[in-house]
């Protein structure tokens, strides 16, 4: 699939907590088209294109979602933020990136994420929800802060909707408020590297994908190698622009 630059509408701008807003563009369907896990290029100005995973699977319907970190003291950041806001239109470049998921293999997903890092992971279990609603699924979601995971609920309901979905919070600091219960709805303290260690993982025949920060991915590279896993079952995007 071939990348492609277009000029999309920006149908809604929202907070999802005080840090993150949520961006919805609409543009041709046929343009718009991706697939599951890969990314698109926002022109910002000049030779500027700001690279966000698309939080969302294709529908078919010309839509899809971002999940954008504000970070105010960034400039990029700020203007950014300032052009979503007062823009009808925006210029993008998609689909990028490689690290999809493929809905022909019936492996076992590991979905590891930090922060933002859940908007590739979400479209992700949006596709295999659609498509192998049977797929065995764990997500594992890290943050400093409870309020960091910012779409729990959602998180949350896909563990109480679906039998082969378990949803793994793993936070940093000590919860804030208690999480929704349920049987595959769990909570882990400390870095998501230390949680992938203390937990007992069979390798095999999994699929692994991890979305974050280089450190943090190949932290968790580390560990998962440590337990058995193979490299040809782990995939990132950050394998492709911060390798080792």
């Amino acid at each position: 699939m071939s990348a492609r630059t277009l000029t999309c509408q920006v149908t809604e701008v929202e907070d999802l907590n005080p840090d993150v807003f949520g961006v919805t563009l609409h543009g041709r369907a046929e343009a718009m088209r991706h697939a599951p896990g890969q990314y698109l290029e926002m022109h910002l100005e000049g030779d500027i294109w700001v690279p966000f995973s698309i939080a969302s699977a294709d529908r078919g319907d010309g839509q899809l979602e971002l999940h954008i970190q504000h970070w105010p003291e960034r400039d990029n950041s700020a203007r950014l933020r300032d052009l979503l806001q007062v823009a009808n239109q925006l210029t993008v470049r998609l689909p990028g990136g490689d690290c999809t998921v493929d809905l022909e293999s019936t492996r076992p997903l590991m979905l590891v994420a930090a922060g933002t890092g859940f908007a590739q992971m979400k479209a992700i279990v949006e596709a295999v929800l659609a498509h192998q609603p049977n797929r065995k699924i764990d997500l594992w979601w890290a943050a400093r802060e409870h309020r960091d995971i910012y779409l729990e609920s959602l998180a949350c309901q896909w563990a109480q909707q679906h039998p082969a979905f378990t949803f793994h919070a793993v936070t940093e600091f000590p919860l804030t408020e208690p999480m929704p219960q349920g049987e595959r709805i769990l909570h882990h303290l400390g870095r998501v590297d230390e949680a992938l260690e203390a937990e007992p993982l069979s390798p095999s025949p999994c699929e692994v994908y991890l979305s974050g920060s280089p450190g943090m991915v190949y932290a968790c590279v580390d560990i998962l190698t440590e337990k058995g896993f193979d490299n040809t079952q782990m995939f990132s995007d950050v394998f492709s622009y911060a390798p080792r």
